[in-house]
């Protein structure tokens, strides 16, 4: 891409996406060390629900700053591989770092609606919080059902509802709302990612809810590293001193929910879907 022009044959909607992402990069990796636990919090219900042997090919969609791809690639065998794989290059920095001494872990960047790679190649697809981001979700589905073997599983992780989601919630309020934050719950509402993959010719498909709840130190920026990753664009925006003043207003409404040890429920509230191909 060239500085502000169009980049020939992607469409608007799609090069919007493209350049999300490249101003993402850099907040991605630079939180990446900090979020391992919540991180592996999340991975213990995907890399469940995805039944991996060591021999298995998983490629993982949207693999960001490298999870759950680092984490389901220590676990591989001799003849195991995992592909991380992301929209562009610079989403993936963070999980080249990480993940540089993983032997089973490789990279690619590719499309999720138009996937460099064979049909029925991998034994598994996972992604992690990446599908609600992509305009056109049915046919990332539909590549994930072409690539996937007989018997494979696709297991993916979207947002439920806001409401349900402090960080989110939080921030969006300080920010006194931001439309195209409603794209992170495209799918929270109970049944549509089911939906979704039953359309795509997935043959049992289960959806269930991930709710998960910690509680948080309200002196301490916990709420930061949602601001940096998911605000980017938002955040690129505002001067210097109106950083600030949004800083100090999440941390005006943290304080006020705060019990009297100074602690903060933190719930979250993701959706869960599983789906075989046979």
């Amino acid at each position: 891409m060239s500085g502000g022009g169009r980049t020939a044959g992607v469409p608007p909607v799609r090069e919007h996406e493209i350049r999300r992402w490249h101003e993402s990069g850099q907040a991605w990796d630079r939180w990446a060390d900090a979020m391992a636990d919540p991180a592996a919090r999340l991975n213990g219900p995907l890399l469940a629900a995805l039944d991996l042997r060591p021999h298995h090919i998983l490629l993982d969609l949207a693999s960001g700053a490298g999870e759950p791809a680092i984490t389901a690639a220590k676990g591989m065998g001799p003849t195991g591989r995992v592909l991380a794989s992301d929209l562009v290059p610079a989403m993936l920095a963070g999980a080249r770092r990480r993940g540089v001494s993983v032997d089973a872990l490789s990279f690619m960047t590719a499309d999720m609606t138009a996937l460099p790679l064979g049909s029925a190649s991998v034994d598994r697809v996972s992604c992690r919080f990446g599908l609600m981001f992509v305009p056109d979700a049915a046919r990332a589905v539909a590549e994930m059902h072409r690539t996937l073997r007989p018997g494979g599983v696709a297991a993916a992780l979207c947002w439920g509802p806001q409401a349900d989601n402090t960080l989110f919630r939080l921030v969006d309020d300080a920010l006194g709302g931001m439309p195209e934050l409603a794209v992170l719950f495209r799918f929270a509402e109970d049944g549509s990612l089911a939906s979704l993959f039953q359309g795509a010719g997935f043959n049992t498909v289960a959806e269930s809810p991930v709710r998960q709840t910690a509680l948080a130190d309200a002196a301490k920026p916990f709420w930061r590293p949602t601001l940096d990753m998911a605000f980017t664009p938002a955040l690129a925006r505002l001067a210097r001193e109106d950083r600030a003043a949004l800083e100090g207003r999440i941390a005006a409404s943290v304080r006020a929910q705060a019990d009297q040890d100074g602690r903060v429920p933190v719930h979250l509230h993701a959706r869960l879907v599983v789906a075989r191909k046979t």
